[in-house]
């Protein structure tokens, strides 16, 4: 068995980059941008005003009366220019006028007609916000996962689409002959599949597109049949029949079929029968068949492979620090990442893992916000000791 973070390594390393592909920048949002975007203008593209007021030239000390000369609105720019004992009534947004150097707040003068009496001096800042100031021509967003503050900021740059990497297309095969659907009638000796539905989840949400394959019931006909509807998909997940019993049939049909195998089993609890490889050309995860197995290893293998197909530089999963709510024992000889609550301390979140960790048990996980990180023969913990966890 090899550790958790070789794993890992080896998942990665399958992870085959996806094509471009140009969208609209209103369906951008969480797309890994391949290509810098380019501002094609300035921002502000002129000097702006920062408040309602009124846009005067020069200096000017409390007392002093202009006469107001016309109006600038967002959109509206007055065309004359601003001389000495003028001013030009102005909001917010809109282009400053020729040769005026600051706004007056309209809080700060009288107005009688078309004549304005500042009530204080005219110092400190001038309210104005010079053109370029946010951001010039020419400045780039550089390839990234989009934000909405991103999309934002693109719009301002007026870029209309933007260059992405294509969302991967997962094959997502649950495996066995005591499956069916929700919504069917299950005879007393079958159960109802669940854990591709968390993992559908999982996936779209690190960018995925996916194809949820018809069951593969246990013989070597149908299993290689449901790979093959397979055969145009970036990724292939089968969940179940990747152990070594006589029914798991997984890892001797997708060989048969030229499977090039990276691992298969790891030092870690729940999720140690995990099968990894290449298959046509194309990475193929074989999850185990425990619903908490199977998810947990789509928490850490299966999004973070989305994520770096998509180019995520990062993709795995960030662990946080947090103290411990309760004793722990031993973790053993696998690593053990433990379902737990979570809850706000003083300083540090408290984590407290359940008491029953079973892994077929789907009540505790919903109930979970965190797993619980056990490294590999860490040592019985003390309440309040400082651990790592993964939020989920």
């Amino acid at each position: 068995m090899i550790s958790v973070e070789q794993a890992q390594a080896l998942v990665l390393a399958l992870a085959q980059p996806m094509d471009d592909e140009l969208v609209a920048l209103q369906g951008a949002a969480g797309r890994w941008m391949t290509v810098a975007a380019t501002a094609r203008r300035d921002q502000p593209p002129f000097d702006a005003s920062a408040m309602d007021g009124y846009a005067i030239f020069g200096d000017a000390a409390r007392g002093t009366r202009l006469r107001v000369i016309g109006e600038a609105g967002a959109g509206h720019r007055f065309g004359g220019t601003v001389g000495a004992g003028e001013a030009v009534r102005i909001f917010t947004g809109a282009p400053v006028p020729s040769s005026a150097n600051r706004v007056i707040l309209q809080e700060d003068v009288d107005r009688d007609g078309d004549t304005i009496t500042l009530t204080l001096d005219a110092q400190g800042p001038t309210h104005i916000r010079a053109q370029g100031s946010d951001f010039s021509a020419g400045a780039q967003v550089l390839p990234r996962c989009l934000r909405p503050n991103d999309l934002a900021l693109l719009a301002a740059m007026n870029v209309p689409d933007v260059t992405v990497a294509r969302k991967p297309r997962v094959a997502l095969i649950a495996t066995g002959d005591e499956l069916v659907m929700p919504g069917d009638v299950p005879r007393p000796d079958q159960i109802i599949t669940s854990n591709t539905f968390a993992l559908k989840a999982l996936i779209e949400d690190a960018g995925g597109i996916v194809q949820m394959l018809p069951i593969a019931r246990d013989t070597e006909t149908d299993l290689r049949a449901v790979l093959d509807l397979a055969a145009n998909a970036d990724l292939v997940v089968t969940v179940g029949g990747a152990s070594v019993g006589d029914h798991d049939l997984v890892g001797k049909v997708a060989a048969d079929m030229g499977l090039e195998r990276a691992f298969h089993k790891i030092a870690m609890r729940p999720g140690k029968p995990l099968m990894a490889g290449r298959l046509r050309g194309r990475p193929m995860l074989g999850l185990p068949g425990n619903p908490v197995s199977a998810i947990v290893c789509g928490h850490l293998f299966l999004m973070p492979l989305v994520r770096a197909m998509q180019g995520d530089p990062a993709p795995l999963p960030k662990a946080r620090r947090a103290l411990l709510g309760q004793d722990v024992g031993p973790a053993g000889p696998r690593a053990h990442y433990m379902r737990a609550g979570i809850v706000d301390g003083e300083s540090l979140p408290v984590v407290t893992a359940f008491a029953d960790q079973d892994s077929a048990l789907l009540g505790v996980l919903a109930a979970s916000q965190a797993l619980l990180v056990r490294p590999q023969g860490d040592g019985p913990q003390l309440a309040g000791s400082i651990v790592t966890y993964l939020p989920i």
